[in-house]
């Protein structure tokens, strides 16, 4: 049921080319596979909270490079392999930023944001989806950032995160209903 969706934006040479990876000139296989996914792959390190998603989507893509002659499967091998390297990707960025030592002392007098502005209060701009993911456990966030922004399958994400299907339907299980549950809560602070 996902495929269909995704065909329909693909153009009329990409579908050939993904329907033949083997046969295709890595080349055009290479620019199928970033014309179809680097928007995707760009909205998932999005969605983990990367700094500069942008260099780290070229980056995707240019560790995709040299083992695209080996690409199978298609359409969704392809998204295997993206998504692979962009969950490694996200997961060596937060760990260079653990490791990285915070060298700016806080001083209190330079900091804007002791209080919210009343506008934004006022038209709800505490932060939207963001904020909402930034409540959820980490594998929660990662689980829907795999599932919902970057569109893979349960198996896929599975593959990725190195845990069962059952366990991947289980944590989206959970993380949908502890949206709901946040969104429950401050709906309900809001109105009192």
């Amino acid at each position: 049921m996902e495929e269909p969706l995704v065909l329909d934006t693909l153009a009329e040479e990409d579908i050939d080319t993904f329907a033949d990876t083997a046969g295709a000139d890595p080349a055009v296989l290479f620019g199928a596979v970033y014309r179809t996914l680097s928007g995707a792959v760009l909205g998932y390190l999005k969605a983990r909270g990367v700094d500069d998603p942008e260099a780290v989507t070229q980056d995707v893509f240019l560790a995709l490079f040299p083992k695209i002659g080996e690409l199978t499967g298609g359409l969704q091998g392809a998204k295997s392999l993206v998504f692979s390297i962009a969950h490694a990707r996200m997961v060596d960025y937060y760990r260079r930023v653990e490791r990285r030592p915070d060298f700016t002392p806080y001083d209190p007098l330079q900091d804007g944001r002791s209080t919210a502005s009343a506008e934004d209060h006022a038209l709800g701009h505490g932060g939207g989806a963001t904020a909402l993911l930034e409540g959820l456990a980490d594998e929660h966030r990662e689980v829907l950032a795999l599932r919902v922004v970057a569109d893979l399958s349960i198996e896929q994400v599975a593959g990725i995160m190195g845990k069962s299907q059952g366990a991947i339907k289980q944590l989206q299980r959970r993380a949908l209903q502890n949206l709901k549950d946040q969104t429950l809560r401050r709906n309900q602070a809001d109105h009192e």
